[in-house]
């Protein structure tokens, strides 16, 4: 009898902290299936865990399962999967950016994010004092070999066949470990209920598209992965009325201008060009690469030009 009341007091317990018997947590020190082997060898003994709302809690042992993940469904599993014999890559020509930020707006529009929500963000750069200031577009940079999945407790982030980064927010605890693992900032976190909520809650969730957005989860740039599947480019590619961006696939050595639709050979033009990655020594190995902004087509227009800067 008294054991039973025990039981039922372990149970009450976890579910006033919004756990129940076989939830997943993040566990200090060693994972929920390690635990739930030691709990016959240490009975009583508790283990801290985080809950998705962030309150970290202390749980017993013998109440700890391993998760059993839920099947997944077909958009799912494609979305994991990727688009067979492609790897893409994306060229980003710094000398033609001028901040028109039509980029960003489609993005936005495209993935439900509000305003103030960036996958791609237009930042203004100067490398040095005396050097010229430009605009420097960045997305995420879909790493080869990417910190951010190898943190997820959950696999809820991962890396596709096709070289693209993608989250399965189905999946998502909100736990924001990758945001902390990334080193280019890609990521961002819904902290509250995503843009027109109630005109995308009827919607099956592409994961893909990454829509619908959920609240507690993570989101970030991806390619556009939905529009891959219909041979378009990523909508921040398209939209952009400058020729900034390329965008196409490495095994076949051809990307294609956004705003003039030229088709050109990747290696040509990475290596005639100086072409780079962000923060090489990381060996994260990026897909996206950028083009120096040399011979620029505009002026920058931009709070860091002042007089100073054109000596």
């Amino acid at each position: 009898m008294k054991e039973e009341t025990s039981n039922n007091s372990r149970r009450k317990f976890l579910k006033s902290v919004g756990l129940t018997v076989g939830a997943a947590g993040v566990v200090s020190g060693f994972s929920l299936l390690g635990a739930a082997k030691a709990a016959a060898q240490e009975p009583g003994e508790t283990v801290n865990l985080l809950t998705q709302d962030g309150q970290l809690v202390q749980v017993d042992k013998n109440q700890l399962r391993p998760t059993v993940t839920e099947p997944l469904t077909e958009l799912q599993k494609r979305g994991r999967e990727g688009i067979a014999g492609k790897s893409f890559v994306m060229v980003i020509d710094l000398s033609k950016c001028r901040n028109a930020r039509k980029c960003m707006a489609a993005c936005q529009n495209h993935h439900q994010l509000r305003p103030d929500q960036h996958h791609i963000n237009v930042l203004q750069m100067q490398d040095a004092e005396h050097t010229a200031p430009y605009f420097m577009p960045k997305p995420c940079q879909h790493c080869d070999n990417p910190p951010c999945t190898k943190v997820c407790p959950v696999d809820a982030t991962f890396k596709r066949q096709d070289g693209i980064v993608l989250i399965d927010n189905e999946r998502c605890i909100g736990c924001r470990f990758c945001i902390a693992a990334c080193p280019y900032s890609a990521r961002i976190f819904q902290w509250t209920e995503p843009k027109d909520a109630e005109k995308y809650k009827n919607l099956t969730y592409n994961i893909e598209a990454n829509v619908p957005q959920k609240k507690g989860t993570v989101s970030k740039c991806l390619f556009s992965a939905d529009r891959l599947r219909e041979n378009k480019l990523p909508s921040c590619v398209s939209s952009c009325p400058n020729g900034v961006y390329y965008f196409g696939d490495q095994n076949e050595d051809a990307v294609t201008n956004g705003t003039t639709h030229e088709t050109v050979r990747f290696s040509k033009l990475i290596e005639e060009n100086a072409g780079y990655t962000l923060m090489p020594e990381l060996g994260t190995k990026p897909r996206v690469y950028y083009l120096p902004p040399k011979n620029r087509a505009f002026e920058f227009n931009g709070d860091l030009l002042n007089e100073e800067n054109l000596h």
